[in-house]
């Protein structure tokens, strides 16, 4: 059992915030869930367009702001979930000895990835949601939540 969740994208303040709100949805209150950024945006708040893909499924990401991922955030995490495959390898060079919990939030859809909606219109954010969104009720059902 996982009782402390890390998500991790590039920013902080696009994939990782979303995916971050829906699994603390859908996870017990014993999971603690957070993300954070290879590159963060630190202290940044979620992009607009996310925040707008949030509201529409009822979740509420007005309070976060952007943390960079460290050594020590991902010593203290006990699964990383990443959005694509070169961000395991990221991860694994700011914490060598993580690599074994690291996984692609799409692991359970052939290990399938989310594309960046950065700078891009609503309908890459709202593709990128409803990736994170099936994926994360896909890990409910693997941990049997």
């Amino acid at each position: 059992m996982f009782n402390k969740i890390l998500v991790v994208c590039v920013g902080n303040i696009c994939r990782s915030p979303l995916a971050e709100a829906k699994l603390r949805q859908l996870a017990p209150a014993s999971v603690e869930v957070a993300s954070a950024g290879i590159q963060a945006m630190v202290d940044h708040p979620a992009d607009p367009q996310s925040q707008v893909e949030a509201v529409q499924d009822g979740l509420d990401l007005s309070s976060h702001r952007a943390r960079q991922l460290t050594d020590a955030m991902c010593q203290s995490y006990d699964l990383i979930l990443v959005m694509e495959q070169r961000h395991v390898d990221s991860v694994c060079q700011i914490s060598p000895s993580a690599r074994g919990k690291v996984m692609l939030l799409g692991r359970w859809n052939n290990q399938q990835e989310v594309a960046d909606p950065y700078r891009k219109d609503a309908s890459h954010f709202a593709s990128a949601y409803q990736l994170i969104s099936a994926f994360s009720e896909q890990w409910k059902s693997k941990m049997n939540w």
